[in-house]
Order: structure tokens, then C-alpha cells, then sequence
């Protein structure tokens, strides 16, 4: 397995775990096509490698993943730079479905903030264990874009319809300890017990009866894909629909600059 190919994910191995470290310092852990890109392959070496029967998902320092880089989506939308690899809705396909192919458990180790995309990323995992310092939001609406990349479909199943509204919604920030207390993530514990935490789990899963775990996560999955056959492409399509409205654009400049979007509703 050639895990050298990834610029912006450290990888290590150790007793059938394999931790999968966000190291994308230019961008402070959030997205752009590059990051996007390596995140929709990551699975499938995941799955494929059989020195790994759990993973470790988790971030550098204090922050675990975000999402849109401001400085790349401005340099695409506002000046139609194209000179960096770009973010599409088949590459969104790929980094869901490539994830929900994986059979082996995925821990997410929430070490700061997941936004956006980054709390899809964190939420969609099997079991989530997050730093103190940790929160999750997708302010999607903030940016005058619909909640794409997961956030209808995961939200409502983690705490029921009526809070995931309020939260995707609004873009309200959730941290972490009223997380665990509505039932979003597993458990919150101080930022220097997060990895042992995560990986006291891990160790305990990949010597496990791996058949037997793996099917049991393929049972929990089905009703997972009930769902994003459901609602995702429709998520999708309706995003990409606003990334080309004058309320995206809009945000995406005045973010870009540090001041607050005026909204138009169109």
C-alpha cells in the first residue's frame, strides 16, 4: 500500500490501527481540492489494506477539520482561477460512498472544530470521541449555499429532526460537551486523553471478532444508505444550484474580506 502518495494526511500503523492524521497547515485543516481530493481516495486504502482493521480519523493540533478554505473558494468564484485541482459533485459522491464502502469501524478523534463538510466527515464515523476543545456546525446557510455534504441526512439520525433543523438551519456552533449531551457525538473527554481514549476503542475493536464486527457495521449501514440514497443527491444538486447565486457570491466576498454578507435571497 503506497501511504506515501498522501501529502496531506500522516499516516500511522500499529497493532491493526491505522491513525489518519489532517495535516493540511497551509489551509488550517480546512478544504480545497487538493485536501478534497486525497479525502475521497483515503477509503478505499483504508478498506484495501489489511494491516488495518480499525481507523483513527483525527486532526493537527486544535483543529480537526473545516470546511471551504476561504482563500481557495474566492480565488475560484471571484476570479475564476482554476490553476489548483477543483472541488466537484462527482468528487463529493466518491468521498461519501468510498467511505460508507469501508467495512472496518472508523473512530473519529475530534481534536477542535468540525465545520461544515469537516462535521459530515466527523459524524458519518462509527464512533466519535471529541476533545474538550472540539465543536461541530455546518453554517452551510451562512454562506448562502445548501447543507450538501451530508448534513440532512446525518444530523436527524444523531439527535432527531427537530434539533438537526435548528442546528443546520441556523449554522449554530454545538461544542462538544452539549454534543455528547444531545446525543450528537460518544463521549467528550480533556484534549490530552483524546487519543487514548480513542485508541483504548480502536485496540479493543481490531482484536475483536473482525467478521463479526464488520458484518454488524454492514447491518448499521444499510439503514445509513437508505438515507443518503434518499436525500444526498438531491443535497448535491440543490448546493451546486446556489453555488451559482448571487447569496454565495456574495458571502464568498465579504468573508474573503472579514465583513459580514448581505443577503438578497436569490
Amino acid at each position: 500500500m503506497d501511504w506515501g502518495k498522501y501529502k496531506y494526511f500522516r499516516i500511522q500503523k500499529q497493532d491493526k490501527v491505522g491513525v489518519l492524521t489532517i495535516d493540511h497547515r497551509a489551509t488550517e485543516n480546512r478544504f480545497d481540492g487538493n485536501l478534497h481530493h486525497e479525502l475521497e481516495a483515503i477509503w478505499k486504502d483504508v478498506a484495501a489494506d489489511d494491516d488495518i482493521n480499525v481507523a483513527i480519523l483525527t486532526g493537527t493540533g486544535d483543529r480537526f477539520l473545516g470546511g471551504i478554505d476561504t482563500g481557495f473558494v474566492a480565488k475560484a468564484v471571484l476570479e475564476h482561477d482554476r490553476s489548483q485541482p477543483g472541488i466537484t459533485i462527482e468528487g463529493a459522491r466518491r468521498l461519501l460512498y468510498n467511505y460508507l464502502d469501508v467495512e472496518k469501524p472508523v473512530i473519529a478523534a475530534v481534536n477542535g472544530p468540525a465545520v461544515s463538510l469537516g462535521a459530515s466527515v466527523a459524524l458519518f464515523c462509527d464512533i466519535i470521541i471529541a476533545s474538550e476543545k472540539a465543536s461541530f456546525s455546518d453554517p452551510h446557510v451562512l454562506w448562502g449555499a445548501v447543507a450538501g455534504d451530508g448534513g440532512p441526512i446525518i444530523w436527524p439520525l444523531l439527535i432527531g429532526m427537530a434539533k438537526a433543523k435548528q442546528f443546520v438551519l441556523t449554522g449554530d456552533v454545538v461544542p462538544a460537551v452539549e454534543a455528547e449531551r444531545i446525543g450528537l457525538i460518544n463521549r467528550v473527554v480533556p484534549h490530552d486523553q483524546l487519543m487514548p481514549a480513542a485508541m483504548e476503542i480502536a485496540q479493543r475493536l481490531a482484536n475483536g471478532a473482525t467478521k463479526a464486527i464488520r458484518g454488524t457495521k454492514i447491518c448499521f449501514n444499510k439503514r445509513l444508505r437508505q438515507d443518503v440514497n434518499l436525500i444526498f443527491d438531491m443535497a448535491l444538486s440543490l448546493e451546486w444550484n446556489t453555488f451559482q447565486g448571487k447569496d454565495y457570491r456574495e458571502a464568498v466576498r465579504a468573508y474573503s474580506k472579514g465583513e459580514t454578507p448581505r443577503f438578497i435571497g436569490r
